[in-house]
């Protein structure tokens, strides 16, 4: 898990309202080929539930917070996103959920690929052979 990290992102303070910047080379680590985002989340419901072998996203709490854990098939990881100026990478071949999701939360993701559904691992005992 060493390459999965919080990305700080810039924040523009002006009293008219601050505004954040991705750009792909400087704060994104990858190529944005999608985007795609989570929101009206039931309380007590979990996202995700799966691992990419390809993928690689950036997933930020635009509003309100949630946890992202992420599990490697030996550690697991929880972090807390509340702030829009924060975004965790996610790089390939790492099991991942959110949960803890609260009111009017919407979590913005960014990824690296267009959908495939044969880049999705979805059972966690599978994830683990595939990691070996």
């Amino acid at each position: 898990m060493n390459k999965l990290r919080i990305i700080d992102l810039p924040k523009v303070e002006d009293p008219r309202g601050n505004l954040t910047i991705i750009e792909y080379g400087k704060n994104l680590p990858f190529q944005m080929k999608r985007v795609y985002w989570i929101y009206d989340v039931p309380g007590g419901q979990t996202r995700g539930g799966h691992a990419f072998k390809n993928q690689l996203e950036l997933v930020i709490a635009l509003s309100g917070s949630f946890d992202v854990v992420v599990n490697d098939g030996t550690q697991e990881n929880r972090f807390h996103l509340n702030r829009s100026y924060f975004g965790l990478y996610i790089p390939n071949g790492l099991w991942r959920h959110m949960d803890n999701f609260s009111t009017n939360s919407v979590a913005l993701v960014l990824s690296s690929t267009l959908y495939d559904e044969n880049d999705y691992i979805r059972d966690y005992q599978n994830y683990l052979l595939w990691k070996k």
